[in-house]
């Protein structure tokens, strides 16, 4: 069972039912502040040195830098995990079949079937799989209180964000949506007309990482709508 979040979570049946699981990330409404990405690795217990959710810049020609000549910079964000394709080539080059696809959409890893041979990280065109090089450690110090619902994933396989499928599965959202203080991550049922997720498809422009590769990603992007919009300019 995952623990919930007093005053944040709330069970959604609809979420135990979905039959397509996927993400709207509101381009208007990033403000770069890594809480998604700090949360996904409290959440699922992800070791030093990775992580399954980064927040990437678009800007200045090097991470971190804005566009243009003081005192007109811009810089905006974008969020990138696990793109929980539904065409995932990850699962077809998994000789292990470590790595599959459930019912609800979600392209989840079977960490004891995975050898560590890193097909699935060639295969990803996105870069969106991390591979553990070190031993976790199995008991935190005693002032640590442990938050993370995923056991420590041993060294030699290959981490992805899940979707925080043990949440889902009892009908609550990723932390990452429930964290980001913008309320930029929007989660749910793409095969529902009816969902957040597809009213915002239908009502906004948006785009997907390498259409052109045929993965049909879950994860969408809504486009900026201008220079004014929520972390657009500095």
């Amino acid at each position: 069972m995952s623990a919930s979040y007093p005053g944040i979570d709330i069970p959604d049946p609809k979420l135990q039912k979905a039959t397509r699981l996927g993400m709207v990330v509101d381009q208007d409404r990033c403000i770069g502040c890594w809480s998604c990405a700090v949360a996904c690795k409290e959440q699922q217990n992800v070791g030093i040195g990775l992580y399954w959710l980064r927040v990437l810049t678009v800007g200045g020609p090097f991470m971190d830098t804005p566009a243009g000549t003081f005192p007109d910079l811009t810089m905006s964000y974008q969020s990138t995990n696990c793109f929980h394709c539904d065409n995932p080539p990850c699962v077809k080059a998994c000789p292990t079949q470590a790595t599959y696809k459930m019912a609800n959409g979600i392209v989840n890893v079977n960490y004891d079937r995975c050898i560590g041979c890193r097909y699935c990280m060639v295969a990803c065109p996105y870069d969106n799989r991390v591979f553990n090089w070190r031993k976790p450690v199995q008991e935190p110090p005693a002032s640590v209180v442990a938050v993370g619902e995923t056991p420590a994933r041993p060294k030699g396989v290959v981490e992805k964000c899940t979707f925080c499928v043990q949440r889902v599965t009892d009908g609550l959202l990723p932390r990452c949506v429930v964290t980001c203080p913008t309320g930029a991550r929007t989660f749910g049922d793409l095969d529902d007309p009816g969902s957040e997720v597809s009213v915002l498809l239908r009502d906004r422009p948006s785009y997907v990482v390498f259409p052109e590769r045929g993965t049909k990603p879950s994860l969408h992007y809504l486009i900026r709508t201008g220079p004014n919009a929520v972390g657009g300019s500095l």
